[in-house]
């Protein structure tokens, strides 16, 4: 796995057998899937997973006619599983420092996945730096 796991985003058909079109071609690229799901709704599907290898999963899926997808930079934090409220008090600050979250979803390992427009990112960064700061053992 590399350092840098990105979000990638696909939008998908909404119809039986979707999503395994995805996951088969990702397979196929030896693209590792660390986290993610998918939600339907009013018609459209929409994909968002943590990858370690963003570009191999977009040539994977426009190979295989999947899309559109795109990939985005994440910012990771942690929270405390066993400490109700810790999801609203980390979005409490993101929305205090205007950081709009375009998706959150976990990793497999538990921690919180934030996907923020570029924009956003700088200020995302600096309030999980601080959340995880203050939180680390």
């Amino acid at each position: 796995m590399s350092a840098r796991l990105q979000d990638l985003e696909v939008e998908l058909e909404d119809r039986p057998g979707a999503l395994a079109d995805l996951g088969q071609a990702l397979g196929r690229a030896g693209v590792s899937l660390e986290g993610g799901g998918v939600v339907t709704h009013r018609g459209a599907a929409v994909a968002h997973y943590l990858v370690d290898d963003g570009a191999g999963a977009l040539d994977a899926l426009r190979s295989a006619g999947i899309g559109p997808a795109r990939t985005r930079d994440i910012v990771m934090a942690r929270l405390d599983q066993e400490t109700p409220g810790q999801l609203g008090a980390l979005a409490r600050l993101l929305g205090d420092a205007d950081v709009n979250l375009l998706v959150q979803y976990s990793d497999h390992a538990g921690n919180l996945v934030l996907v923020v427009k570029d924009a956003d990112r700088q200020r995302c960064e600096a309030v999980a730096h601080s959340w995880n700061e203050t939180r680390s053992p």
